[in-house]
């Protein structure tokens, strides 16, 4: 049976926890909520969903950590191109770290044989 090393399975659980608790904690900051932001936090707190499960089989959900990477720089680049030095800028960093975790994580995955 395959596997991937272990440090693959806590990476794409962390990023799931990471994520989860800063798209929640967005829900909650000052000021009027708005179609576009919650739309925003609802798709990507329902990827968090993704990332926990290819955290529990990474071998069996490897093709979709490659969708996890898109994922994450689709929010980190812009958020370092648009938002310079602010908080968000932060945020788009630590995604595009997460995505090149992910993208370490692929190659030190196995794939399933056809």
């Amino acid at each position: 049976m395959l596997s991937a090393p272990r440090w693959v399975g806590w990476w794409f659980r962390g990023a799931a926890i990471y994520a989860t608790m800063a798209l929640v904690a967005s829900l909650a900051a000052p000021g009027p909520l708005i179609l576009p932001q919650l739309a925003f936090t609802l798709t990507a707190l329902a990827f968090q969903l993704v990332f926990w499960t290819i955290g529990g089989d990474p071998v069996r959900y490897r093709p979709l950590m490659l969708a996890g990477v898109a994922e994450k720089g689709a929010f980190g680049v812009p958020a370092l191109v648009l938002a310079g030095g602010s908080a968000t800028a932060a945020f788009g960093a630590i995604d595009l770290i997460l995505g090149a975790g992910f993208v370490l994580a692929w190659f030190a995955t196995p794939s399933r044989a056809p």
